[in-house]
């Protein structure tokens, strides 16, 4: 899994016996591999509006070499041999993210969304059968490619006496509702901005560093309700659930252009980063208020995961805006809040090669 923070590859292997609601799930090895610098640079260069045909065609091999040799290193350190590997699923990077709502071509009323890291390099660079490029089913069904974290949330972490909300505060934050079953449906939806803001800031204004540690810098800012106010008169926070974005929508210029109209472009950095703290938290509370009335929130446990769940910041503000939702590492359900994105990919790869119905996604690609 790479996400939209671009900071690197989450490997995870797993051990899959079963499919569906029988499907029992063991995670046996995990690694973060951080991107060389330059790599990094490139993929966040080539997520823009325009660019160069031929940096996008050489990337989507280069990055599907690139996590093939990742994946090759960690077997080979974990000592297992790619022969005993039956699947990878790979993510891709998302480079471009187009929902109907976003792109608002009229002569073209549908999603979309682009992803690169070719399977088939993957597949014959490492002798594995490979399945990839998840979220194009998901579109061509009409759904909007994103979050796909819900069909594996809920045959991973369902409960029949717990209503769980599993919080993914990744570049772009997410959750999935899981009432106790069979009390009702799941519901899997991005709320807004998570931690990308958060970091091209942090990178802006502190050379060096890739992210805000620990919220630290944040923690003694303060946050600025003009700004926070602009930045939340965004119509994505007010439109119903589900719905998804990116950072294509929520960059640097959606920032730059809400201090230009509230006359905080000289806000001190620390100030900046304490109101997007504030904003990727409201908009976590505002998309929860949506799905459940109060009293259910009081009874929902609320389990976090992604970069942003070693944000002690953001934490804080969760806190304070979803004051009687009770809080805890996804850690507490068996599986670490780093890894739970690349698990949840193995476990659709895993569905997708059952054929179980709903939930086929990703193309398969042999070696």
């Amino acid at each position: 899994m790479s996400g939209t923070s671009l900071d690197g590859l989450d490997v995870a292997l797993c051990r899959c016996v079963g499919h569906g609601a029988g499907m029992q799930t063991t995670l046996e090895h995990f690694a973060t591999l951080p991107y060389p610098a330059e790599f990094r640079l490139r993929l966040r260069a080539i997520s823009q509006p325009t660019v160069a045909l031929q940096d996008v065609t050489i990337l989507n091999a280069e990055v599907a070499r690139q996590h093939a040799e990742m994946v090759l290193g960690c077997l080979q350190s974990w000592l297992v041999a790619a022969a005993e590997v039956d699947l990878i699923a790979s993510h891709g990077q998302t480079i471009w993210h187009a929902p109907r709502h976003q792109h608002q071509q009229a002569n073209f009323p549908h999603h979309a969304t682009l992803q690169i890291g070719d399977g088939d390099h993957l597949a014959a660079r490492t002798g594995i059968i490979t399945v990839a490029d998840f979220r194009q089913k998901h579109v061509a069904h009409g759904f909007e490619g994103a979050p796909l974290a819900g069909y594996a949330d809920e045959l991973l972490f369902s409960s029949p006496t717990e209503n769980r909300l599993l919080l993914n505060l990744g570049g772009i934050a997410n959750f999935t509702y899981l009432p106790a079953r069979p009390a009702g449906q799941p519901l899997t939806t991005d709320t807004g901005p998570g931690n990308t803001l958060l970091d091209a800031v942090t990178r802006q204004h502190f050379p060096g560093q890739e992210y805000d540690e620990n919220g630290a810098i944040a923690a003694s800012g303060t946050a600025h309700a003009a700004l926070l106010q602009e930045l939340l008169s965004h119509p994505f926070f007010a439109a119903p659930l589900p719905k998804t974005t990116g950072p294509e929508l929520f960059g640097p210029d959606y920032l730059h252009e809400a201090q230009i109209k509230t006359d905080t472009a000289s806000l001190p950095p620390a100030d900046v980063l304490a109101t997007l703290v504030e904003l990727t938290a409201t908009g976590v509370a505002r998309a929860v208020a949506q799905c459940l009335l109060e009293a259910e929130q009081s009874n929902a446990a609320c389990y976090v995961s992604g970069g942003g769940s070693h944000n002690a910041a953001l934490l804080r503000a969760l806190q304070r805006h979803l004051p009687t939702a009770r809080f805890a590492p996804i850690d507490a359900l068996g599986i670490p809040a780093d890894a739970k994105e690349a698990v949840l990919f193995a476990v659709l790869a895993n569905e997708t090669v059952a054929g179980t119905p709903g939930i086929s996604l990703g193309k398969i690609c042999l070696p």
